[in-house]
């Protein structure tokens, strides 16, 4: 996202999704950041992941992307997984006993300092409802996923996912 001065800085609209065909299978996700009247897209895609994380990979690219310290960043997401963890207090009682037993425990872990590091709100919307940046998103992530695959791209390993979890 472009500098802003420390006066005026406008709240950052952080848009994202997730896609994995297979789940699990090739993945992706899709990123739609709006600042003022500059937007950015941030999209990648793996050869083996699942939804779930690339829900929250979205999310941490998302705001891995900000330049600035402390700003405003309202998350729109269609993934009750993301936007539960935070606004029911799940990732706080995660983290409070280790991630022990947790699904994707190396994204959660990789995401508590940047909640730290902003002041982030999390909203959740129905997905495949029409929300411009919510398509978006899900046209981003299913394009580096199983899109890339299928014009024979090869993709790189998601090398946090682990098969073992679904055991949990």
């Amino acid at each position: 996202m472009p500098e802003v001065s420390q006066q005026a800085r406008p709240p950052i609209f952080l848009y994202t999704d997730g896609a994995s065909s297979g789940n699990p299978g090739p993945g992706g996700y899709g990123v739609v950041l709006k600042c003022g009247t500059h937007q950015m897209e941030i999209s990648e895609g793996f050869s083996l992941t699942t939804n779930n994380r690339m829900e929250l990979l979205a999310v941490i690219k998302g705001l891995e992307a900000i330049r600035w310290q402390n700003a405003e960043v309202h998350v729109t997401s269609d993934s009750s997984y993301v936007v539960n963890a935070i606004n029911k207090g799940w990732l706080e009682n995660w983290r409070r006993k280790g991630f022990a037993k947790v699904k994707n425990p190396d994204l959660w872990m990789r995401l508590l300092p940047l909640l730290q590091k902003h002041r982030v709100a999390f909203h959740w919307i129905k997905g495949h409802a029409g929300h411009p940046e919510n398509e978006r998103c899900d046209a981003l992530a299913v394009a580096a996923g199983a899109g890339a695959v299928a014009k024979g791209i090869q993709l790189p390993p998601d090398a946090g996912y682990n098969p073992e979890e679904s055991l949990l």
